[in-house]
C-alpha cells in the first residue's frame, strides 16, 4: 500500500509539473506601472515616435525554415541630466498588426537609464518583420531616447546575434 501511495503521489506531482504554461514574453506588468509618471502640466515637452525593427524570426537555409530568436528592445536615455517619457510601446507583426501593447500610459527613464522589453524566442508572434512604434517626449531634442534591438539565438555550439537601431518618425 505504502508503495502504491508513493508512486501516486509522484505522478500527481509530474502531472502538476506538466500543466504550467510558459509565458511568451513575460514581462510583468507591475514593473511599468511602478514607472508610470504625470508630464510636467507646463508641457513644453517635444513629443516624438520612433520605429525599432526586432527580428523575432530569421530565414534559415531557405524561405521554408525559420530560426527563432529572442529580441531585447532597449529604451535609453542619453540624457545625464534630464529624465524622459515614453508615453507607449506597442509591438507589431510583419504584416503590421498590432501584437501587444506593453504600456499606454507615460513612463519615465532617469538620466541615462535603459528598460527593456524582452521578446521570448519561443514568442513567434512577431516574424520575420515585426516592429515596435515608441511614443515619447523630452525637455530638449538634443537628448532625444535611443532605441535600440539585440537579437540572439544559440543552438548546440552555434550562435547568431545582430542588433538594429530605431528611426525617428
Amino acid at each position: 500500500m505504502g508503495r502504491r501511495l508513493c508512486l501516486l503521489l509522484i505522478a500527481l506531482i509530474l502531472s502538476l509539473g506538466c500543466n504550467n504554461q510558459e509565458k511568451i514574453s513575460h514581462i510583468d506588468s507591475n514593473n511599468w506601472s511602478k514607472r508610470y509618471t504625470t508630464l510636467p502640466k507646463n508641457d513644453t515637452l517635444i513629443k516624438g515616435s520612433s520605429y525599432l525593427s526586432i527580428y523575432s524570426s530569421i530565414y534559415d537555409g531557405t524561405e521554408k525554415t525559420l530560426h527563432h530568436l529572442t529580441a531585447t528592445a532597449s529604451m535609453r536615455n542619453v540624457s545625464v541630466s534630464d529624465s524622459i517619457y515614453i508615453m507607449k510601446a506597442s509591438y507589431y507583426d510583419t504584416g503590421g498588426n498590432l501584437i501587444r501593447t506593453y504600456f499606454d500610459q507615460p513612463i519615465f527613464l532617469k538620466p541615462l537609464e535603459t528598460i527593456e522589453i524582452v521578446i521570448d524566442q519561443d514568442d513567434k508572434f512577431g516574424g520575420t518583420g515585426a516592429n515596435f512604434v515608441f511614443e515619447w517626449a523630452v525637455n530638449s531634442d538634443l537628448h532625444e531616447p535611443i532605441f535600440e534591438a539585440v537579437m540572439i539565438s544559440t543552438t548546440g555550439q552555434q550562435g547568431i546575434s545582430f542588433t538594429t537601431r530605431g528611426v525617428k518618425l
